[in-house]
């Protein structure tokens, strides 16, 4: 009981930290409806610079000045990111802004590492609170009773400002309704950059307090980032007070879990957010959101199947590749066979966000369900290539199926976070289920059939396996379903009332998608020869995302281009520099800024743009085609 107790009470000191970074998230979400990927990297940036500054600076007022002005300098640098890149792409689709930072995000771990070095670096300890306290035989340390009483400060603090102040009454304002505060002439531009810088510097000084309690690493981004979006998620989305409870409930069940429940441990968390978002679709205190922006996928230009002319090029790039293992060696061959699993994986992700509206952060899911299908033919049933290539599609299936009938029930972010809570726990089950699935040692020896255990061989099947099934998704976007499915992501009402039911119509293409990703997933065992949990992580979900966004999200097969150029950019990278995720990242910025369509929107933009206007004055046609579009 004592344990429990002192367990008890590391978990409300971890909530503290846990709460400044996801109230800084929350309120930036509420006004400026960015979901910000980088905001792990503030905190972890907020840790660096408070390392250095403690480390140079002595005494308690070197100590507590350092995190300060360290949360200060980091929230700077937000400030400085949302005038320089976010205004430029607030007007653009949620998911963008969620590349744009996710770049940022991939600078920030290699700039860190650049500065810092790789090595994990140990804090000082807090002057006047290095000491502790026996509670019922046992230690507690007093920098601990610090954090505790922290946390409940700072969100009265956080309610004080927002409800006593002229400033507070504004962002309370532009939550609700930011048309409307525009309109009264309030100047958005500096009401959003005070705003994100609020919310970076509580990520920072979340991140500054940890350095006496825990090492200063290059990765600790990417640890906190998941928790917090699981924190606003379950308080939700824009809820100061709703982020507290929520961080409080989170940072328990981590602390207690491993004493009370250590098998689920890992997907306690998720399975509680899971249950959150059945049962309260917008969190405990969270709200319905007010104007949302445009459906993902809806294109000015309607889109139509493939002329003769364009078959015929398709077609002759196909026979391009297959000619390709002729002539490359075994090293571009298997490289060039992971971009074409990808390829049918992105595709797959693609189906369900540009022609369903469905923004999935958990598509890994499928893809390791997949994977792991395919191993457990191989290796429990003595099943041949052939026989395991279906028997992973239908664990991919089998997972859409049901994870989708509780995720079509959300829409937006809320539906996103819920298949992420689904990734998550299925990632959890495969790491710690060690007799089935071998654990964080995997499966191993899954190898094709003999006529493909060539890389040659196996390059020729990943490619026949993905251009049937990108095809068959093309097939079923101007299918008869595919309209259906493209009714119900534009306009919900209009679906209804022509009697088209969202829910079944949305499901069947969560289980279209999970099933192809499972394909992918199989061909993803063979080529490897092993399984791991990695293939169910949020890297593989966020790479799929990436690959989507790049190619274009108003374009029926951008996802084709987007993985070919994300994957064998980020190999060839990996293969020439060390700075691998500072260039890759600085490529996706700028190809946000300059073509938010993605690159397949930005050339059919280009295509179709009309001769230039005489004058410089806009063509009236144009303009009243633009207008009615709009």
């Amino acid at each position: 009981m004592e344990l429990i107790l002192v367990q008890a009470l590391s978990g409300l000191a971890s909530a503290a930290s846990l709460f400044l970074v996801a109230s800084g998230l929350s309120i930036i979400f509420g006004v400026t409806r960015i979901v910000n990927f980088a905001h792990g990297a503030f905190y972890m940036l907020g840790a660096y610079m408070a390392f250095t500054l403690t480390d140079r600076f002595s005494g308690a007022l070197g100590f507590w000045g350092g995190l300060l002005v360290a949360s200060l300098i980091v929230a700077a640098l937000g400030a400085l990111m949302e005038m320089v890149l976010l205004r430029r792409i607030y007007q653009a689709p949620e998911l963008f802004q969620l590349l744009a930072t996710f770049g940022v995000t991939l600078m920030v771990q290699d700039l860190v590492v650049l500065i810092w070095g790789a090595d994990d670096l140990m804090g000082p300890r807090a002057p006047g609170f290095t000491g502790a306290f026996s509670l019922f035989g046992r230690l507690v340390p007093t920098y601990d009773l610090l954090l505790i009483v922290l946390g409940p400060a700072v969100l009265g603090g956080l309610w004080l400002l927002f409800h006593r102040t002229r400033w507070g009454v504004l962002v309370r304002a532009a939550t609700q309704d930011r048309d409307m505060v525009a309109c009264l002439g309030v100047n958005q531009k500096w009401l959003f950059t005070s705003v994100f810088a609020l919310g970076v510097f509580l990520a920072a000084l979340g991140g500054a307090l940890q350095i006496p309690r825990t090492t200063v690493t290059h990765y600790m981004d990417l640890s906190i980032i998941v928790e917090v979006f699981v924190v606003v998620v379950i308080g939700g989305l824009g809820s100061v007070t709703g982020a507290f409870i929520a961080a409080v409930l989170v940072s328990e069940l981590n602390a207690l879990g491993i004493l009370v429940l250590p098998k689920i441990s890992l997907i306690a968390v998720f399975l509680v957010m899971a249950v959150v978002l059945v049962v309260r679709p917008y969190g405990l205190l969270g709200k319905a959101e007010r104007g949302a922006r445009s459906s993902t996928g809806i294109s000015f230009r309607p889109w139509k199947p493939m002329s003769m002319l364009e078959r015929a090029g398709v077609a002759v790039l196909i026979a391009i590749a297959a000619l390709l293992p002729l002539f490359a060696g075994n090293y571009l061959l298997s490289v060039g066979a992971e971009i074409l699993v990808f390829v049918l994986f992105a595709a797959s992700l693609h189906f369900m966000m540009t022609v369903g509206g469905l923004a999935s952060f958990g598509h890994a899911a499928y893809f390791g369900l997949g994977a792991y299908g395919a191993a457990f033919a191989v290796k429990f049933l003595g099943a041949p290539m052939e026989l395991a290539l279906l028997v992973g599609p239908a664990f991919g299936l089998m997972g859409a199926l049901v994870a989708g009938w509780f995720c079509v029930r959300l829409s937006g972010v809320y539906f996103a976070m819920l298949t992420l809570a689904f990734a998550q726990i299925i990632w959890s089950v495969a790491f710690q289920w060690v007799e089935v699935t071998g654990g964080d040692n995997g499966i191993l020896g899954i190898w094709p059939s003999a006529w493909a255990s060539s890389p040659r061989g196996f390059f020729w099947l990943t490619l026949g396996v993905a251009v049937v099934g990108v095809a068959l998704l093309r097939m079923l976007v101007f299918s008869p379903y595919g309209f259906g499915l493209r009714a119900t992501r534009d306009n919900t009402l209009r679906a209804d009332a022509i009697g088209i039911d969202r829910k079944s119509t949305q499901w069947a293409a969560l289980i279209v998608a999970g099933t192809f990703a499972g394909v992918a997933g199989a061909l993803f065992a063979f080529l490897k020869g092993s399984v791991f949990p990695e293939s169910l992580a949020i890297p593989i979900s966020v790479d799929g995302l990436v690959m989507v966004l790049l190619g274009g999200i108003e374009t029926v097969s951008g996802a084709v281009i987007g993985a070919i150029v994300y994957k064998a950019l980020a190999i060839w990278l990996m293969s020439q520099t060390d700075w691998s995720k500072l260039v890759l990242g600085a490529i996706i910025v700028l190809l946000v800024v300059a073509a938010p369509k993605g690159i397949v929107g930005f050339i059919d933009d280009w295509r179709h743009r009309g001769p230039r206007p005489k004058n410089g004055k806009p063509d009236a046609l144009a303009v009243a085609k633009m207008e009615a579009a709009e």
